[in-house]
């Protein structure tokens, strides 16, 4: 595993889905969007990251891609995370360790 920069955010999702999955399948951003039972604009604010990967559309997208999709979910998770450790001020708080 290679280490990235701290400062250098890690892979939305939707990147993911954006890049490398959706060019590869024969079918439209609306049945992808039908098939996984999303609205179009929720699959557009995905694949443009402005909406996290939920569980349920983690769900829906290891059952519609292969898998159990875990994989998006930790996608999201450590997104999520890393964003959080650049945005919210810790600097107040006194450690008990």
């Amino acid at each position: 595993m290679i280490d990235r920069h701290p400062s250098i955010a890690p892979m939305h999702p939707g990147e993911l889905l954006k890049q490398d999955v959706l060019p590869n399948l024969d079918i439209s951003i609306t049945e992808f969007a039908r098939r996984l039972g999303l609205s179009r604009q929720m699959v557009y604010d995905i694949l443009n990251e402005k909406k996290p990967v939920s569980a349920e559309t983690a769900v829906k997208l290891g059952a519609l891609l292969g898998g159990d999709g875990k994989l998006w979910l930790n996608l999201q998770r450590t997104y999520d995370f890393w964003k959080a450790e650049q945005e919210v001020d810790v600097s107040n708080i006194q450690s008990v360790a």
